[in-house]
């Protein structure tokens, strides 16, 4: 790989997180930049790594992925550097960004974690929207296994859950 690619694959990403108002996913950003064979998973890394080390994206860890987030030092140097992103790549960006817009955002929006404490496990699932929490629950249980039950579940049982907990507080007014 020449220095020029890792250029082209750091800005190609760069320009990803510039274009949307919540974290990507490690896979999220994977499935487009390999599925349009612009570069090998082994490469996306390196790449992924650098910026993170420089500073130009923070990730942060939630169960079995990572998500990425552009930083102000990232921005400005997508800003700087944006030209040398061909216009058919842009454009590849944008659609995929546009194509999975809604999915891209539910699968960073909701999220689910759990951690020990005392002998015991805690299930943290939240919804999220801009940035904004708009529920978070923290349940305490007896075993790892039903910390991880409730994670698992939380993604398919979410909205469901979030309404029916809108629905019964304003019913009770």
């Amino acid at each position: 790989m020449t220095n020029e690619g890792l250029i082209l694959y750091k800005l190609m990403i760069l320009y990803m997180l510039d274009r949307v108002d919540f974290p990507l996913t490690g896979s999220q950003i994977s499935q487009f930049i390999l599925d349009k064979g612009y570069t090998s998973y082994f490469n996306l890394q390196i790449a992924l790594n650098e910026l993170v080390d420089n500073d130009f994206i923070k990730p942060t860890s939630e169960r079995n992925h990572s998500l990425f987030e552009i930083t102000e030092q990232g921005k400005e140097a997508v800003e700087l550097f944006e030209f040398k992103i061909s216009d058919a790549i842009k454009m590849d960006i944008l659609n995929y960004l546009k194509e999975q817009k809604i999915e891209l955002r539910n699968e960073s929006a909701i999220s689910s974690d759990y951690y020990p404490s005392n002998n015991e496990y805690i299930a943290q699932c939240s919804i999220k929207e801009r940035n904004q929490t708009l529920l978070e629950i923290k349940l305490t249980v007896p075993t790892q296994e039903q910390a991880i039950h409730i994670c698992d579940s939380w993604r398919e049982k979410s909205e469901e859950i979030y309404q029916y907990l809108i629905t019964s507080v304003w019913q009770d007014s």
